[in-house]
């Protein structure tokens, strides 16, 4: 299962996933992108997708979605719903725009992990992948609920490694750098507004930064999940995916 399966990343991991054999529950909030993703896999010949709508920051919503897959053996879970945030000065954000993203980021990802662990307990086996961020190791000023969101994703992920390797289930996470799309489209625009240059000359500084002097592209981080489930001694890590962004 995918959450936030309907666009972007969500659904590059979906493709990349299917492509490796596995069949995909795209999860999301609205249905008629998650059909859309759907459809791409079946298009592709690849093991048909289901669908089903979610509000990973509703509690409700995440138990009507675990009732109404109780005839789904969810072995996989990827955690990658999320949102951006605001981007201003942490004195100038409001306590209401600052939870909107701990709800999503954070609170989503436990109780997606809530809902979806104990069967997995119960058959001794399971994966789970959050997606967390790069954002946080270096600093990136302008998105402090965003950056500290994905940070908090990491701390959840190794403690509850810690809870649920000795029962079979390895628990991870992955940090992409930026990814070329609309997100950074729309980031770029406004840093170019700010600073009074194009947002071409924004985009060039910011790649710039990287070791590999790009960005990555959506298909590459669903690779890096596949990949990452295929490496069964991989646990209780958080793996950078960033082109050289951060390096350690």
């Amino acid at each position: 299962m995918v959450t936030g399966a309907g666009n972007g990343l969500g659904r590059a991991i979906s493709l990349q996933l299917a492509a490796a054999g596995v069949r995909v529950v795209a999860t999301g909030r609205s249905i008629a992108p998650l059909a859309q993703t759907a459809e791409f896999i079946e298009n592709s010949g690849y093991p048909i997708a289901r669908v089903a709508q979610v509000d990973v920051a509703d509690p409700q919503s995440v138990a009507a979605l675990s009732r109404s897959l109780a005839d789904e053996d969810i072995s996989i879970l990827v955690n990658n719903a999320g949102v951006p945030g605001p981007v201003s000065a942490l004195i100038d954000i409001d306590l209401e725009d600052w939870n909107a993203v701990f709800d999503v980021n954070v609170s989503g990802v436990f109780l997606m992990c809530r809902a979806f662990l104990p069967p997995m307990i119960e058959r001794g086996f399971g994966d789970v992948i959050n997606l967390a961020s790069v954002s946080g190791k270096r600093p990136l000023a302008r998105r402090t609920p965003y950056c500290a969101s994905k940070m908090a994703v990491i701390g959840l992920t190794t403690t509850l490694a810690a809870e649920v390797g000795p029962l079979g289930i390895t628990v991870n996470s992955l940090s992409p750098g930026p990814v070329n799309g609309p997100r950074m489209d729309r980031n770029f625009a406004m840093e170019a507004e700010r600073t009074g240059r194009t947002a071409e000359e924004a985009r060039a500084e910011f790649a710039g930064r990287a070791l590999l002097g790009r960005l990555l592209e959506e298909d590459e981080v669903g690779l890096a999940v596949v990949a990452m489930l295929n490496m069964p001694g991989l646990h209780a890590a958080d793996v950078d995916l960033s082109a050289g962004m951060v390096a350690r």
